[in-house]
């Protein structure tokens, strides 16, 4: 068993994603003690490349999988310390995250789950240790010494784990080894970052071994905030991760791994984007609206453009006291104008314990993989990003939190048959999963004011932000006997008390909303049996077959603590004149929106809701594959994937209560409303593998077909949770032709069909064209995309206005072209014992769209990033000293731009940023 270990940890270069110039790279019959030989007289000898893809020790040309190993030795040059920086060595992979540090977002050719809803489940799945980390954003934090990450891509199942629809990361940390050792380095670098990383390793005894590490970074922040001289987007986080090996004997192992992780930061800052920024919002002839409206309209708004003065929201904010900094500095300008007293203030807590047995049973293996975790976030904001109170989330435990408790346990059954001609796997997975939601999301003490100036505005009465109701004296007699709004219709006279009534009810809404008690309590248990068995037809062709079956429960109880009195007085005030003057109706219902905005009133207090979903899916794999020679392999795919549905937690995606929820039979009658189904996609492939003596070359052609594609997106004002689906019979809405129309079509259930396509190419290369020289290129060509008509369910009911611009484009953060490349040279210094270090890597994206509306302000053109590193390590590496440096060139851009909180009906936008270029030394030691 400890054999089979070493094998399994002591992994190589693997397609192009791979350069590991002091890894051993051991075929399966290799004597673990040759894992001390030189690489290159590894390479030299012509030893294969061995990964565990397929949850089993295997050489790379038997592998029908696409899939991306990197290296500890390439994750320590890439500066890798969270799954975000997996992006520069892996292409077809794209991790980002947006106004929480909870909130990341992994992406595997152009597919992923956007958004910040703790509802919706990941389509990439991560696991750690063989533990699954229930949403991505839970893996951004430190992940200390890494053995190896491998990324496989398309739908997964059949193997263990998770259902994925799109693809995993499994991410294997540096485990005990029998040998005394231990390792201490020291970090410093601009923005005042330091870090701190030690561990040790000892055997006690001859079959137990203890490893611990311990990781300790901080760093200033990349915003400042101007108003409260605060920075923002720090780092202040540690991990510490103990471990336990145990080899009884030849036959039977165990590891047991236990961690906690502590994140005391301020997160996520955000800044205007201005008109220069998105290509598409310079009007050209090469870049026309696509549907006939400028490149600004929103559903039901005007066309100004972003922050200039001529959007009429601007000069309402510059009146409540936006600094007017804040819209005219360049979109990557880092200062921050927010309201006085608010704060970006998070803290994050992840911690638990995983338990894996592999038990040799003589004809068959037993694996077991038990974990439990449990994981809270808690994140202030200034929701609005504006220095105006409008939005706020105070600092404390109900700050937008969100808690999990998750247990799983994993069991598979290994073994073979038919002298070795059947290679059979057997497992079952249980997971149960306990997710608390609470949410202390307010309006601050300027929010009735804006609310009444944009509506001012909207409605074309002048406002004055200095005016109780945003109505002057002069504007309030105006509008009492003027002729003015007779002209908009003859009943306006009448109602022009009840029109100033509301103004003024609505300026009342100051520092209400959710009081903080009550959330989303959701409970899911999944269970699920698979298989993967692979069939040797002959010497040279396999056939593998996998299947899945997965039963998935899931369960809310959600009540609501809501002082938000407003609301329900203005609708008991304008209630009865809807539809008396069908011209001053979008009038009278916004003062209702706007006073009910997010589901917010006083008439949710203490009242509850509980729903209940089932649902079971059946998946899996068929491959056949081919050795033309021992090194090389040619196959063909088709998978089956799936990704279970769940629930919207986000009040706002309740009926908006115009009536009221009373009217509509309680909350309880709309639990419903918050239900999303299942995803699924059928993904076909074919590929081949060539394992050179001193080069490695894959490739990769895909077409994924996603039905009920979930797709979360805010609006300016609320989440929305959509599935999508394709129609192949539009009726009564745009289609192809780009109608200028703001409705959506309808489609009949038999024809409807998959909503989002996946089709591309994957390349890459790995080289050694010399000694100590390591070269490794990528490139995915994945065109990612929308149906040309698309329908918001399966049953065919209309996509929401929202996502109008989405059928016929790309999806979002979803570049056509993306190509990664790095270089390694780590040559002898002399005769001394040194050695050198130069390491280059750099990703090229094309351009794309981070927003999931795909408005036209939220493009971002194509870019290069560039991270090096330069050192010299001392003889056997037991010292280095290494400069080093990510984003060499400062390359502007941004992770997602969205629509900012309660102005984007505007046309303003805001964007997280990037990180700019970081630049430090790093001082290793060991023994």
């Amino acid at each position: 068993m400890k054999a089979i270990l070493t094998r399994t940890i002591a992994l190589g270069a693997l397609a192009g994603s791979l350069a590991v110039p002091h890894a051993a790279v051991l075929a399966q019959d290799t004597d673990p003690q040759s894992a001390a030989t030189d690489l290159d007289e590894q390479l030299e000898e012509g030893y294969p490349i061995v990964v565990t893809a397929q949850g089993r020790t295997q050489e790379l040309t038997d592998v029908p999988v696409a899939v991306n190993v990197v290296s500890s030795e390439e994750l320590r040059n890439s500066g890798t310390s969270d799954i975000r920086e997996l992006n520069q060595v892996a292409p077809s992979l794209l991790v980002s995250s947006t106004g929480n540090e909870a909130n990341g977002s992994a992406r595997i050719r152009g597919i992923g789950t956007v958004g910040d809803n703790p509802g919706l489940e990941s389509s990439v799945a991560v696991f750690v240790d063989g533990v699954y980390r229930s949403r991505s954003g839970n893996a951004l934090s430190e992940l200390g010494p890494i053995d190896r990450v491998e990324v496989l891509r398309g739908p997964q199942g059949t193997l263990g784990g998770r259902n994925s629809s799109a693809g995993l990361i499994n991410i294997y940390t540096a485990p005990p080894e029998f040998e005394f050792g231990g390792y201490g380095a020291f970090t410093y670098g601009n923005y005042n970052a330091i870090k701190v990383e030690g561990g040790i390793n000892a055997p006690l005894g001859d079959t137990v071994a203890a490893r611990l590490d311990g990781v300790y970074f901080t760093r200033d922040g990349f915003y400042n905030d101007v108003i409260n001289d605060v920075r923002v987007n720090d780092r202040d986080r540690y991990l510490v991760r103990g471990q336990l090996l145990f080899e009884p004997s030849d036959m039977i192992s165990a590891r047991l791994t236990a961690d906690y992780s502590k994140k005391d930061e301020a997160c996520c800052a955000a800044t205007f984007v201005q008109p220069d920024f998105a290509p598409l919002a310079r009007l050209s002839d090469d870049f026309p609206p696509r549907d006939g409206r400028a490149p600004f309209d929103y559903p039901g708004g005007p066309t100004p453009a972003l922050t200039s003065t001529s959007n009429p929201i601007i000069p309402v904010l510059l009146g409540l006291g936006q600094d007017p900094r804040a819209l005219t500095q360049d979109t990557f300008n880092r200062d921050i104008y927010m309201t006085p007293g608010r704060s970006f203030a998070g803290e994050t807590e992840d911690y638990g314990v995983g338990l894996e047995v592999n038990w040799d049973l003589g004809g068959a293996s037993l694996t077991s993989i038990t974990g439990y975790r449990e994981y809270s976030n808690t994140q202030a904001s200034d929701t609005d990003y504006t220095q105006v109170d409008i939005l706020y989330r105070a600092p404390g435990d109900n700050a937008g939190a969100r808690e999990f408790e998750t247990f799983t346990q994993e069991l598979r059954l290994q073994g073979e048959a038919f002298d070795g001609r059947l290679d059979w796997l057997v497992g079952a997975y249980y997971a149960n999963e306990q997710l608390e939601l609470r949410d202390n999301l307010r309006f601050g003490s300027q929010y009735g004011r804006y609310a009444a100036c944009r509506l001012a505005v909207l409605a074309g009465v002048p406002g004055d932000t200095s005016a109780a109701g945003c109505l002057s004296a002069g504007t309030r007699a105006f509008l009492a006997d003027n002729p003015f709004t007779v002209a908009v219709d003859p009943a306006f006279g009448a109602l022009t008390p009840v029109v100033i009534g509301a103004f003024d009810r609505l300026d009342q809404i100051s520092d209400l909303g959710n009081a903080g008690g009550g959330g989303f309590n959701q409970s899911s248990e999944n269970f699920a049996v698979f298989t993967h068995n692979i069939f040797e037809i002959t010497d040279r062709l396999d056939l593998t077959l996998g299947l899945r079956y997965t039963n998935e429960t899931k369960s809310i109880d959600a009540s609501f603590s809501n002082d938000n009195t407003v609301c329900p007085a203005q609708q008991a005030a304008l209630s009865p004149f809807l539809g008396a003057s069908p011209a001053l109706d979008p009038l009278l219902g916004g003062f209702i929106t706007l006073s009910c905005l997010f589901n917010s009133t006083s008439e949710l207090d203490g009242q509850s809701i509980n729903d209940t979903r089932d649902e079971d899916a059946l998946t899996g794999t068929a491959v056949l594959s081919y050795k033309p020679t021992p090194r090389s392999l040619v196959y063909a795919s088709y998978s089956r994937g799936y990704k279970a549905g769940g629930y919207n937690l986000d009040t706002s995606a309740l009926k908006s209560p115009v009536p009221t929820f009373a009217s509509l039979g309680g909350a309880q009658a709309l639990a419903s409303d918050l239900q999303f189904d299942e995803e699924t996609v059928n993904a076909y492939e074919i590929g081949g593998k060539i394992d050179g003596r001193d080069w490695t070359f894959t490739m990769a052609g895909f077409h994924q077909e996603f039905s009920n594609f979930q797709l979360n997106t805010f609006n300016g004002l609320f989440f929305v949770v959509q599935n999508i689906n394709g129609c192949s019979n539009l009726v009564g809405g745009p289609d192809s032709d780009s109608d200028a129309s703001s409705t959506t079509g309808s489609c009949a259930a038999d024809d409807v069909g998959p909503g989002v396509t996946a089709t591309g190419v994957e390349m890459e290369l790995s080289l050694r064209p010399a000694r100590f020289l390591n070269a490794t290129m990528g490139i995915t060509y994945s065109e990612t995309k929308f149906e040309e008509d698309l329908v918001g369910s399966d049953s065919g009911a209309p996509l929401t206005d929202a996502l109008r611009l989405l059928p016929g484009d790309n999806l979002s953060n979803a570049p056509e072209v993306t190509a990664t490349a790095s270089v390694s040279y780590t040559p002898p210094i002399g005769d001394s014992g040194l050695t050198g270090l130069f390491y280059l890597n750099t990703r090229m994206t094309g351009d794309y769209n981070t927003g999931s509306d795909l408005l036209y302000g939220k493009e971002q053109d194509g870019f290069i990033l560039v991270n090096g590193r330069v050192g010299v390590r001392g003889p056997d590496d037991k010292w280095a000293l290494e400069f080093w440096a990510q984003n060499i060139f400062n390359q502007d851009y941004t992770q997602v731009a969205f629509n900012t909180p309660l102005v984007a009906p505007q046309q303003t936008y805001s964007a997280y940023l990037a990180e700019p270029r970081t630049y430090g030394v790093t001082v290793r030691a060991g023994f």
